[in-house]
């Protein structure tokens, strides 16, 4: 279980330029502040990920993510508020390049995540800042359903482990909702965590 003074310390991790391991609502994660260029090039290198892909920014509560976020259109914001927080990466508009780092060679696409905080997380819920996040195994890797299913070098790299127990140990569903706002057009590009059918039954009524 994570504690009030373990969230603390991760957010004070991110804010110094670290790296941590930590565990949500899907699988263990290694995260970072999205806008520190070491912190991302030592995450990336940790995984052995190609610079050039992109990651998902997570943000541990909807009002946060949508303050980050303050030009989403109000269709796309009613679609964010049905899927989160929840197993699911939400692929965005990003017309003024926030968090550019994390968004690979596409600047105009931000991957959002606002994870459903269970008992055994849900002190991160404290969190307001936002970090780069991909999962904690090598790229390519199998994901990761509890601390020991880290490879060892990744573990002893970083400078923080939040050990939340065993997790689910499905990645999350990723869903792309760019053409939403404009079309009401959606794509489940990965099925993960969240079955499609589920996904469709929130959106299909806001399209």
């Amino acid at each position: 279980m994570i504690t009030p003074d373990q969230a603390a310390t991760f957010e004070r991790c991110m804010a110094v330029g670290g790296v941590a391991i930590f565990g949500a609502d899907t699988v263990y994660g290694l995260a970072c502040d999205p806008d520190t260029r070491e912190a991302v090039e030592r995450l990336y290198a940790m995984k052995g990920r190609r610079p050039d892909k992109p990651a998902a920014v997570m943000l541990f509560s909807l009002d946060l993510a949508l303050a980050a976020l303050p030009e989403l259109g109000p269709r796309t914001v009613a679609g964010l508020e049905g899927l989160l927080p929840g197993p699911v990466t939400v692929l965005l508009p990003n017309p003024t390049r926030r968090f550019p780092l994390a968004c690979g060679p596409d600047p105009e696409t931000v991957g959002l995540r606002v994870p459903a905080l269970g008992p055994a997380t849900a002190a991160l819920g404290a969190v307001r800042w936002p970090v780069m996040q991909s999962s904690a195994n090598p790229s390519g890797g199998a994901d990761a359903r509890r601390v020991a299913d880290i490879p060892a070098a990744i573990r002893s790299a970083v400078d923080l482990v939040l050990d939340a127990g065993d997790l689910d140990g499905t990645a999350s569903t990723v869903v792309d909702l760019r053409a939403f706002e404009e079309h009401g057009t959606w794509e489940v590009v990965r099925e993960g965590a969240l079955a499609r059918s589920c996904v469709a039954a929130t959106l299909e009524g806001l399209a």
